[in-house]
């Protein structure tokens, strides 16, 4: 999720402008902190994607083998009718898993944009109303083998003044400066093409109490084949005696392409009564099919 601001401003004077001027460049500063911050706050876990009073289905769209058409479902879950432009962002993904705006010239990276077609690209949903979004792979044969992607970004549009509603009342020396949040969220859209692969492997696991209190779990997820891998982490605490119990769960853990590494720390549950003194934590990441399989396991003695 991104979050934008619309400014709307009011100056009678010189020294107004530049006073306000100032403080638009504060706001502009504190709404990318906000978007950036909460961009990598939200959760992965849902197999449906909300933020604000949008919901989309799938949170992820992936084209391999014969599939060249996806439907995306978006809901409208507010009070308020919402009007959202549809547009394509790309990202890269850093070792410690956040996203970074690139350009086209960053050639490390492979953009699915340029072969594929969606259609609207502008949705308006009354409250309760759903629509659908058919977004289509085109010239996948001329890909070389590998993985694609590119973000496709919903970006909600500033609704209209109600007609009726008075103009701010203009009066000398006084600023009036309107900040209206504007949400957007975006969800990858992965193309494979040609013979893929791809391994993982947890190293440098430890284990730490932090300020005294706070059981955390730190490794690196290293990735190797030409495809991103993609699933959930489970950790489970076994005692002296054999007892398992669960202490960390993560949903819809990914490392992207090109990385080859990704660093993960995981603040662990202690609320089940595990003392985190003996013992050992075993760590299991697989996939989210209905049966799923693993894809990489670790354990270490604490």
């Amino acid at each position: 999720m991104l979050l934008f601001y619309s400014i709307h401003f009011y100056f009678t004077s010189n020294e107004d402008y530049f006073i306000c001027m100032k403080q638009i460049e504060m706001a502009k500063r504190k709404s990318f902190f906000l978007g950036t911050l909460l961009f990598f706050l939200l959760p992965f876990a849902l197999s449906s994607y909300c933020q604000g009073n949008l919901l989309i289905t799938p949170k992820r769209v992936i084209f391999e083998g014969p599939k060249r058409t996806e439907e995306i479902n978006l809901a409208n879950i507010g009070k308020d009718t919402a009007t959202y432009m549809i547009s394509f962002l790309e990202y890269k993904m850093n070792d410690d898993g956040k996203f970074q705006p690139v350009s086209e010239d960053d050639s490390t990276q492979k953009y699915a944009y340029k072969n594929l077609r969606f259609f609207p690209r502008k949705v308006t949903l009354g409250p309760n109303e759903a629509q659908s979004v058919k977004i289509q792979v085109i010239k996948k044969n001329e890909l070389l083998p590998g993985e694609y992607r590119s973000h496709l970004f919903f970006r909600a549009m500033e609704n209209p003044r109600p007609l009726g509603e008075d103009e701010p009342e203009k009066k000398d020396s006084v600023i009036s400066i309107h900040l209206t949040p504007l949400f957007g969220i975006s969800i990858p859209i992965i193309i494979r093409s040609g013979e893929t692969s791809s391994k993982v492997d947890i190293t440098n696991a430890s284990f730490k109490m932090e300020k005294d209190s706070l059981p955390v779990l730190k490794m690196t997820f290293n990735r190797s084949g030409n495809i991103s891998s993609y699933g959930d982490i489970t950790v489970d605490y076994i005692s002296t005696e054999g007892k398992i119990t669960q202490v960390g769960l993560v949903k819809g853990l990914a490392v992207y392409t090109p990385n080859i590494k990704r660093n993960i720390s995981l603040a662990l549950n202690k609320s089940n009564g595990v003392v985190f003194k003996t013992g050992k934590l075993h760590i299991i990441y697989s996939d989210q099919s209905p049966r799923p399989v693993k894809i990489a396991e670790e354990e270490i003695c604490l």
